[in-house]
């Protein structure tokens, strides 16, 4: 991922239109006039060798004849002109340029990124709109109108929707600081722009129009980090599309391309809408209001039916009525008729005037158990619109200053009738929905934005380091299989794979004839109460569909007679079949058991992805299933569970006790190890898993690994915790260390090792007094994305105690990353910090990266000292007196030298 010359494209200082036209309808010539139109401040450059001037201003007959060079480019030529435009463009010294031409075929688009490379001139499009700056006064495209200003960034594959979203933000009085076409995206994409867009303090929320992902972990990483800083609402076309292949397990046929995307949106934080009414709903609520602190909305109305419309449709989107508190009922009894609601919803009877409707407002503000307020509007002749309007704007401005600020939205009912009072909301900046229903969609937006900030903040109770590691076992099974030249593993090898993953398992034996079978049953009778038979196969993945499966056989003679029968009915089914033989295992009763699925299957887009739902035969039809991307932890594995519909039976209803869920979610985190550890896998079911109180245990399993020559398996989207980096040492003074990466569990141990540190170390680290950091920052210090950056704590090895962390954070070019180290105020000078450099320095050169760099006091001179023995050069800081910038090449040339 890449910002680099991003700033050439959406901060121009210049900018250049190569096609400009002065013939009517031509793209050339409505660009030229909306960028004359506009009023951007910097220079604009026209080219085109056919007009010496456009719309009244020069224009150049190429680009060499430009007095200076442009920062941006637009370009509105024929496709063929495309690549040597750029390569003129990048040897004149432009950055970026935005090409709007459609039509380039595969050769033109790689010979146009081949002439912008040498230079790192940045390509937005082909085939675009073009995009709008609306701060700078910049309108770089062929839409009908500009853009307002304001603070969403609209970013869209599609250019048609970015006019219609304009054209509705208009007449509501919303605005935007970037909106961007992507089109084709050559070179700039989603991951690009998100990146860019984190830290652009004009874009308090983004919106997102999505068709298809070009890199998914480049994605991935870009909007975890959009999203713990601001809301990214994002909606994704094509969610119907046919499956393009089949699949040999229920995990394949239950793990759709949309519902990877699905999971994706939801492990990056982001709010996914269903169609243009929930984006523009909750773009005009995410633009106006405040972040969400809590789930307790109140509604009022004067309108009974309206209210309870609203309420009926939150609870239909999966929210909650707050209960009105008593001192707010008091409060609204000394006023309100006899015959209100006394209840939320507030209805304050239709006959209340503009006075009554802002009177009772102002008491629901001014509860503190209220997070967000409905106001709900009926039209009638004793209140007219626009004063009831008035009044609650008086009302919630009163309740501002006064330091109360609960999300308000309002639903005026009606239209001409409204109109003037929905235009004074978006004077005030407070959401106008156009009916209840659509309100409450919205408010539900904003909740499950704060949830999912909830989610990427949540400190976790076990982290990768807690769990066992996948052992040599499950690599001697897959190694086992791959010389037998098996795609598909048997029954046995796939239960032994689960089981070393740490999954309890029903184990199996073979036997090669009925006889045999007969012989193993007799010996599995004398501790079970009956056994299973199964035809063993590795050309039948479903021995159900081939009635290959006896249960509960209670003698030896039963089995040997079910087993002659089975082999003569799979014979007649499959005669294509190579049969091994039978496994049996014994008959497993637990009466208040669930069956349940957990798998994997590999997206063309996201890579790996794990199941859970509603198992056995019927997991097809009952459909009752939820995806999640690796790596799991336990949490995260619970959340999965909840996103079923089986998550509540297996919370225990009437005689049957509740499962344990803990058990559950750690098979599933098992299974997320697994895959991580191993890169052949394809496929994997354990159909069925039985959960109840006493745990899990798995009755079958499949496993399909990757064939000879078969394209290896797409890296997983979220990079998984770096295991190999794990180290441990003896330090004299200190006793046994273990240096690992960070995990999200680590926060507890942070915070009492920060505790600890004296606030003159703390001062020399931060550059700040010691104060005591909240949730949220250690969060993000410990919750990081190791795509982007690393923190390796160091730990002692007796009592687990925080010793020291070392970090750096790498720009997205993954180029240069900027390191910070802080040991115990009680270890200093006994070689920590050094073997926590050391293996810093050692894990961002084994990453490619090419620069370690920070700022340290001038006063530190221990740190100076330690800088200057590691290699970094040490140079005053140019910005700031009291600091030395320290700089360390990692490249192997720098290293040598």
């Amino acid at each position: 991922m890449t910002i680099r010359n991003l700033d050439a494209l959406f901060e121009p200082r210049s900018l250049v239109l190569i096609g400009a036209s002065e013939r009517a309808g031509a793209i050339g010539a409505t660009v030229a006039r909306n960028l004359l139109s506009g009023g951007f401040a910097g220079e604009i450059y026209f080219v085109n060798p056919k007009h010496s001037e456009v719309a009244g201003h020069p224009c150049h007959p190429h680009i060499s004849a430009l007095p200076h060079p442009a920062d941006l480019a637009i370009i509105a030529t024929p496709p063929a002109t495309i690549p040597a435009i750029i390569a003129d463009l990048a040897a004149h010294g432009t950055r970026a340029a935005a090409v709007l031409t459609a039509g380039l075929d595969a050769p033109l688009r790689q010979a146009m990124l081949n002439a912008a490379r040498p230079a790192l001139l940045r390509i937005l499009g082909p085939n675009i709109l073009g995009l709008m700056l609306p701060r700078l006064k910049l309108n770089a495209s062929f839409a009908h109108r500009h853009a307002g200003a304001g603070h969403l960034a609209l970013v869209s594959q599609s250019g048609a929707l970015i006019t219609a979203i304009i054209d509705w933000a208009t007449g509501r009085d919303i605005g935007f600081s970037h909106a961007v076409s992507l089109g084709d995206m050559a070179d700039v994409d989603f991951g690009d722009v998100l990146d860019y867009l984190a830290g652009d303090v004009d874009s308090r929320a983004i919106l997102l129009y999505m068709e298809a992902v070009t890199n998914a972990a480049k994605f991935m990483s870009a909007a975890r980090r959009a999203a713990r800083v601001k809301p990214v609402i994002i909606i994704k076309s094509g969610r119907h599309a046919a499956a393009a292949q089949a699949a040999a397990s229920h995990t394949g046929r239950l793990a759709g391309s949309d519902r990877a995307y699905d999971a994706a949106f939801r492990r990056a934080g982001l709010v996914r809408v269903l169609d243009l009414n929930e984006l523009f709903e909750a773009a005009e609520v995410l633009a106006r209001q405040p972040r969400l602190t809590g789930g307790r909305l109140t509604i009022l109305t004067n309108g009974g039916g309206a209210g309870v419309l609203a309420a009926d449709r939150l609870v239909d989107f999966g929210g909650d009525i707050a209960p009105l508190s008593d001192p707010a009922r008091k409060a609204l009894d000394a006023f309100l008729p006899a015959n209100w609601s006394k209840a939320n919803p507030i209805d304050i009877i239709g006959d209340a005037d503009a006075e009554r409707y802002g009177r009772a407002l102002s008491v629901v503000l001014a509860d503190r158990t209220v997070d967000a307020v409905l106001a709900l509007y009926c039209p009638t002749a004793i209140a007219p619109a626009l004063a009831v309007a008035e009044k609650t704007v008086e009302a919630v401005t009163n309740a501002a200053r006064q330091g109360r600020r609960p999300i308000v939205m309002t639903n005026w009912l009606g239209e001409e009738a409204v109109r003037s009072s929905r235009a004074l909301f978006a004077q005030h900046d407070i959401p106008s929905l156009q009916t209840p229903g659509s309100a409450a969609r919205a408010y539900m937006h904003i909740v499950r934005y704060a949830k999912a900030q909830d989610a990427l903040m949540r400190t976790p109770a076990q982290g990768a380091a807690d769990l066992p590691a996948i052992g040599t076992a499950s690599r001697h099974i897959i190694e086992h299989a791959r010389r037998e030249e098996r795609t598909m593993l048997s029954e046995v090898q796939s239960k032994s794979l689960i089981a070393a993953a740490g999954i309890p398992v029903v184990e199996s034996l073979i036997a090669a004839s009925s006889d045999e079978a007969a012989d193993i049953a007799a010996t599995l009778l004398r501790q079970a109460p009956g056994v299973v038979l199964k035809i063993l196969s590795r050309d039948i993945s479903h021995k159900s569909d081939v009635d290959g499966v006896r249960l509960d056989l209670a003698s030896p003679a039963g089995v040997r007679e079910a087993a002659d029968a089975m082999l003569q009915r799979v014979r007649e089914r499959r005669p294509d079949a190579h049969i091994d033989g039978f496994t049996l295992a014994p008959m497993i009763r637990r009466p208040h058991a669930h069956e349940l699925i957990l798998g994997m299957s590999v997206d063309a887009n996201f890579g790996p992805m794990l199941l859970f739902g509603a198992g056995g035969t019927a997991a097809e039809i009952l459909s009752d299933t939820a995806l999640a991307l690796p790596p799991l932890d336990r949490d995260s594995a619970l959340d999965l569970i909840a996103g079923t519909r089986i998550a509540r039976l297996l919370a225990g209803y009437r005689d049957r006790p509740a499962a344990n869920l803990i058990a559950i979610a750690d098979a599933l985190v098992a299974l997320s190890n697994l895959v991580t550890a191993h890169d052949e896998l394809r496929e994997i079911d354990i159909n069925p898993l039985l959960a109840d109180a006493a745990g899990v245990i798995t009755l079958d399993a499949r496993v399909r690994i990757a064939g000879p020559g078969e394209a290896a398996r797409q890296a997983m989207v979220i990079r998984p915790y770096p295991a190999g980096w794990e180290k441990r040492t003896l330090l004299e003074g200190v006793g046994g260390v273990h240096i690992r990466p960070i995990i999200p569990a680590d926060e507890g141990l942070y915070e009492a090792f920060m505790a600890d540190i004296r606030p003159e170390d703390y001062r020399l680290r931060f550059f700040v007094p010691k104060s005591r950091l909240a949730h949220r920052f250690i969060a993000r210090l410990t919750q990081i994305d190791y795509a982007r950056e690393i923190a390796f704590v160091a730990l002692d090895m007796q009592s687990g105690a925080l010793l020291g962390v070392v970090r750096f954070a790498a720009d997205p070019d993954y180029k240069r990353g900027e390191y910070a180290v802080l040991v115990g105020s009680h270890l200093k000078g006994k070689g920590l910090g050094w073997q926590l450099m050391s293996h810093l320095i050692d894990y961002a050169r084994a990453q490619g990266l090419e620069e370690l760099f920070g700022s340290v006091l001038s006063e530190n001179s221990t740190m100076l000292r330690m800088c200057k023995q590691l290699g970094f050069q040490i140079a005053p800081d140019a910005s700031d007196p009291t600091l030395r910038y320290v700089e360390l090449k990692l490249t192997r040339e720098a290293h040598a030298g």
